[in-house]
Parts: structure tokens; sequence; C-alpha cells
């Protein structure tokens, strides 16, 4: 096992927090339990922002969590260039903490969608991403109610001119999200959010989608063991 230590973040509702731990641990890093009534990111290299239902979804997807005490140190500390990746819920808690830009809103035809589905790498030069190739394909779950990406056509189009998309959907749409996009990095490229759910996808035992999430926990490892 390296010596990164990335932190694996629970809210009240949190689901996915053991399989994210999981991933990291199975990537080589140390995986950190981060609490968010806590003031104490614990000196983590990185932050994971699992999925789930935090705080039951209440008001808006991610719109409490975002003013959990562990946010008032995560915040800053990614605007400060930390890594931190959000996946489902976490990324809706990165775009209500404006970590990332847009909202998170009800699938097109306002139906639940849980299914493996097909993503392009569009943008392989961020923290987590680097193990990747920019066009490949991969397969990851999916699991939301509210996963259609919205934003106004200035931000859209700021997105797509630096190349801040990082993520489209493949063969087909699940949810509405304008111009497919699935993920989006920060301007540093050190913050990324995307619906589908890596976590997942990181042992042959589970089958099919298969361990297409890997490399988000081993292009961070590298980022961190390399720094």
């Amino acid at each position: 096992m390296s010596a990164a230590r990335v932190g694996v973040v629970t809210f009240p509702g949190t689901l996915d927090d053991q399989d994210a731990a999981r991933a990291v641990r199975l990537a080589g890093a140390e995986a950190v339990p981060l609490w968010h009534a806590e003031h104490d990111l614990r000196g983590v290299d990185a932050v994971f922002l699992p999925g789930g239902f935090s705080y039951g979804d209440y008001l808006r997807c991610g719109a409490i969590s975002r003013f959990a005490p562990l946010m008032d140190e995560l915040i800053p500390a990614a605007r400060a260039g930390l890594p931190v990746l959000g996946t489902c819920n976490g990324f809706q808690i990165l775009c209500e903490a404006h970590l990332l830009p847009g909202a998170l809103t009800r699938n097109e035809g306002l139906h639940y969608v849980c299914r493996d589905q097909r993503i392009r790498v569009e943008n392989a030069r961020t923290a987590w991403t680097a193990d990747f190739a920019e066009g490949q394909e991969i397969v990851l779950p999916i699991k939301h109610g509210e996963g259609r990406y919205v934003a106004d056509a200035a931000t859209v189009a700021e997105l797509e001119g630096e190349g801040r998309v990082v993520f489209r959907y493949a063969g087909g749409n699940p949810n509405g999200s304008l111009n497919d996009i699935a993920g989006i990095a920060n301007e540093a490229g050190n913050v990324v959010g995307l619906m589908p759910h890596p976590e997942h996808a990181v042992e042959d035992l589970t089958g099919a989608p298969g361990v297409d999430g890997r490399g988000f926990f081993t292009s961070i490892l590298k980022r961190l063991v390399n720094a």
C-alpha cells in the first residue's frame, strides 16, 4: 500500500461510502473515513464524495450536505488544489457547493434510471482521469432520479470551450443531460463530478460492467505518489 490517503465522506443517507473505500484500497491507497459533522479532513491527500441520498434528498439533492461542517474545510481545500471526486450524489453536492457549475435536475421523463451505461472519456488530463485515453469508451453503472445536467448557455459554452466536459454519455442519453454531459471538471482539473459510479466497477467478482472504474483510482494514486 502506498502512503497516499484518500478521504471518503459519509453524510446521513450516504450509501456508497463502503464501496468507495474498497475501491480506494484495491488501488493501493489508504481509505480514510470522514464524517460530515466534523471539521477535520485528517490530512488526506484527496477526497471522494460518494453517492446515496444525503439527508434524504430533501430540498434538493445535495442542498443540505453543502452546509455540513466538513464542507467548511473541504470547499477552501478544493479551491486550493485538493483533488476531489464526486459521484452521483457527490456530483450534486459539488454543484450545490459551487465547486462545479450547473445543477443536476429530474431525469427527462421523470423516471429513476438504473443500468450499465457506456460513457466516453473527453478529458484525460484531470487528476482523476489520467489513466484513460481521450475518446476511450468505458462502461459504468448509473442509478439516479435526478441526473440531468443543466446550466445556462454561457456556462455550457465555457465548459465545452475549455475542455472541461470530462465524460459524455454514449449509446443513448439516459437522463436528458445537456450535450450528453455525464461529468465535468473545474478550471484547475482537480475537482471532477460525474453521475456514473466508478466505485461499483472495480472488481471482476461483480461481473458486468467489468472493471472500467479502476482507472479513476489508479489515476489519482499515480498523481499523489508522483506529486
